[in-house]
């Protein structure tokens, strides 16, 4: 049995507020960064970091993004999504640092039955994430292709 949402259960302008929270470790940017090749040295050179305008190394975004959006699976997607369909905007507005602990949320901004197959329809979440301060740190408008109960 699927435990995410279904097409029909997604309302525009629900918020859901996710439970998972994540203290991010230089372990998980370290790996992350490697793993997509990403060798820039914002990421990963500490001396190059603090030189930086940051003072120190900041978390690969797309770790910051992918964290994100990961922890609404359970929530809102989870055997009920047929895929993605796109990113629209992704936003970045603070950097993340070795030490933050992130939370989400993830708003429905919109949503539309599909023209070509009755069994879909088509959902645009917001997802933002925030730091232990409360500051916006990630803000990700993706396309979903969800299921029909």
């Amino acid at each position: 049995m699927a435990k995410g949402k279904y097409f029909e259960e997604l309302n525009i302008g629900d918020i859901y507020t996710h439970d998972v929270t994540r203290t991010v470790t230089e372990t998980d940017n370290l790996l992350f960064s490697t793993l997509t090749h990403n060798t820039q040295p914002l990421h990963l050179d500490k001396e190059f970091g603090e030189a930086s305008m940051y003072g120190s190394i900041i978390i690969n975004s797309f770790f910051t993004a992918a964290f994100i959006v990961g922890i609404s699976v359970s929530d809102l997607t989870l055997g009920t999504t047929f895929g993605n369909l796109g990113y629209e905007e992704m936003k970045f507005p603070a950097p993340v640092r070795i030490g933050d602990t992130l939370r989400g949320e993830t708003e429905v901004i919109d949503k539309r039955e599909s023209k070509s197959n009755p069994d879909r329809g088509i959902v645009w979440f917001d997802h933002r994430g925030y730091n232990q301060k409360g500051e916006l740190v990630v803000s990700a408008k993706r396309v979903a292709l969800m299921m029909r109960s």
